[in-house]
């Protein structure tokens, strides 16, 4: 982590935060994070909320904001420089220093059965774990384009972390009835809702009585280009 004296002093302790946050996403990954990967690591109650500091640090002249993408976010020309330092360094370590997962990729799931039964693992992948903020359990083929617009395509694999809870605001691998889908997770008063992230979608409210659980968290995600 960087030490703090190296922002600017006018930014507040969470605008530093988030820049931090881009900083190390450029250098993990080389791209910026989205506003819902922000929102979903520093616990805000959704996208809303990280567009408004990513707004305040523009007007800082800490970064630059491209319309038009969920990832346009560019650093500043120093910033930028020691994030892709970073990036070149941790690619230069040897292999051997690098951690790999081996994760199983799963494909359709059958009503009323685990996600991770045999039957539903199409294959394994191995990858670096670096590329995580939050160590993943396994891979979901993504069907359809309910997320677009946080930048989660069909046929992407998106890494999921198990777990049977998730904070309002997170996007998470949900069971509700017979099917699986991947949904923005919201509890409120009237109950739970699953919110997509393409207005061609409408947002599911899960009615009492209706079989519903959670099965993960999403904490990456991989595009993919070989498989259809």
């Amino acid at each position: 982590m960087r030490d703090t004296t190296d922002f600017p002093p006018k930014l507040t302790d969470r605008q530093r935060q988030i820049l931090e946050l881009i900083q190390q996403a450029i250098a993990r990954t080389g791209a910026p994070p989205t506003r819902a990967e922000i929102a979903a690591e520093l616990g805000f109650k959704s996208a809303n909320a990280a567009e408004e500091h990513l707004q305040a640090l523009a007007r800082k002249g800490a970064i630059e904001l491209v319309s038009g993408t969920s990832r346009g976010i560019r650093l500043k020309a120093s910033d930028l420089r020691h994030a892709n330092e970073e990036r070149l360094h941790h690619m230069s370590r040897p292999l051997h220093t690098l951690l790999h997962l081996s994760l199983p990729l799963v494909g359709r799931v059958a009503a009323g059965s685990p996600i991770l039964a045999q039957e539903h693992v199409d294959s394994t992948f191995h990858v670096e774990a670096s590329l995580f903020a939050k160590r993943p359990d396994y891979l979901l083929k993504v069907r359809g384009m309910s997320m677009k617009n946080i930048g989660i395509m069909d046929g992407d694999l998106l890494a999921v972390q198990i777990s049977k809870e998730a904070k309002n605001g997170q996007i998470v691998v949900a069971r509700l009835g017979d099917d699986v889908t991947v949904k923005r997770f919201f509890r409120g008063p009237q109950g739970i809702e699953l919110h997509a992230e393409n207005p061609d979608f409408h947002t599911i409210t899960v009615p009492p009585g209706e079989t519903f659980a959670i099965e993960g968290l999403a904490v990456g995600l991989i595009r993919n280009y070989t498989m259809s």
